[in-house]
């Protein structure tokens, strides 16, 4: 086993960090404080190359690792958590999808212009009856020649409105005890007639980044357009959450990097009965177990994603890098408020922001209680292995 980062990957991490630190940084508040989708911080991602650097350069990618892309979304959350999440549905949900499971026109139509930042993407599974049951989707695709007619809605769309190409699942099948083998993939794109969108949704947190309603009324879309065989959508979606979820544990990291950041800088400055609160035990307990939690999840994270890099499976353990993280994130942003005590309370202080932040990573991309499921599923799968 391995610790260190490549000698590449150290110069990424520095190059993202100190990006992210100058330009992404002092702008997080104020997207935030307006509801605005931070454009500028897209553009930028695109200008500098960092979109979709884990595809093939004949994709506009640069061919990098899993843990490089890890590295990325954990500094950019560590400056902006929305910046992140954008980023992250961007690359790993979207773009992801179509370089897995497209043919050669698709990945040539769609990846270099989602790599030089020209579409944005999205990706359309949640439904209001259907959240951590993905296979319970109502959405329906019916075939009519050599088209599609979508009907349904989406809810909860990271990008929603704001996208220009979205992945979007629907039943081909109208016998709803298929279940997932009666689902279907399809590529849409914004301006098709029938595709319309809510307005942006006012959320705890991450309130620059727009999640929104998708409708579909009969929108149709070419055969050409389908994403993957008939009825295989509902593999497609598990595939690509796998590789969203590396995404959402590195996110966790870097908030609750941020938090730590935040923590310890008050603790330093502020002082009490004499001296800087980080030498009063009750702090400096807290700040050890911040650390501690911090570098178990970073660890997790990074090898999740290596073990993907690998080509080997690895649903579990990206579900406990997911799980532990975003556990991790809510935990320590909660402590760190509480280092800072009132101030901490308040909104010109930004743990308050990270504390909201952190809440979703529990629940998108999967809840800690579904990835409790995945996890207790395979250790049940391994045990009925080694018996035989």
């Amino acid at each position: 086993m391995n610790f260190f980062l490549t000698e590449e990957q150290q110069v990424l991490q520095q190059a993202v960090r100190e990006f992210a630190r100058e330009e992404i940084a002092p702008r997080s508040a104020e997207y935030n404080r307006r509801h605005e989708f931070p454009w500028e911080n897209f553009r930028r991602l695109a200008e500098l190359g960092y979109l979709n650097m884990h595809l093939p350069e004949e994709y506009g990618g640069q061919g990098l690792d899993w843990v490089s892309y890890a590295i990325v979304i954990e500094e950019l959350a560590r400056a902006c958590a929305v910046t992140a999440v954008i980023y992250e549905v961007h690359c790993s949900l979207h773009s992801e999808a179509i370089y897995l499971f497209g043919t050669e026109e698709q990945r040539r139509r769609y990846l270099p212009r989602l790599s030089r930042g020209e579409l944005l993407g999205a990706y359309a599974l949640t439904e209001p009856q259907a959240g951590s049951d993905a296979a319970a989707i109502q959405t329906r695709a019916e075939r009519v020649g050599d088209e599609y007619v979508l009907n349904g809605q989406k809810i909860f769309i990271t990008n929603g409105g704001v996208a220009d190409v979205y992945i979007v699942f629907a039943r081909t099948h109208p016998d709803p005890s298929l279940r997932h083998k009666g689902i279907t993939a399809f590529i849409v794109e914004k301006g098709t007639p029938g595709l319309s969108f809510g307005p942006p949704e006012r959320k705890m947190g991450l309130h620059a980044s727009h999640t929104t309603a998708v409708y579909l009324e009969n929108v149709r879309v070419p055969v050409e357009n389908r994403l993957g065989p008939e009825g295989e959508g509902f593999k497609i979606a598990m595939a690509i959450l796998d590789r969203g979820r590396i995404g959402i544990a590195a996110q966790a990291v870097g908030i609750t990097q941020a938090a730590f950041d935040e923590a310890m800088k008050y603790a330093t400055e502020r002082h009490t009965f004499g001296k800087p609160i980080i030498e009063h035990q009750a702090i400096a307990f807290k700040l050890a177990d911040m650390a501690t939690e911090l570098e178990a999840a970073r660890l997790l994270t990074y090898r999740a994603a290596f073990l993907m890099d690998q080509g080997v499976p690895c649903t579990k353990e990206v579900a406990m890098a997911k799980l532990f993280a975003s556990e991790v994130a809510m935990r320590q942003t909660v402590e760190a408020v509480q280092i800072l005590g009132g101030y901490g309370y308040m909104e010109e202080y930004r743990v308050e922001r990270l504390m909201r932040e952190a809440k979703i990573t529990q629940i998108y991309e999967g809840t800690s209680e579904i990835q409790r499921l995945v996890i207790s599923r395979h250790l049940l799968k391994e045990l009925q292995a080694a018996r035989g």
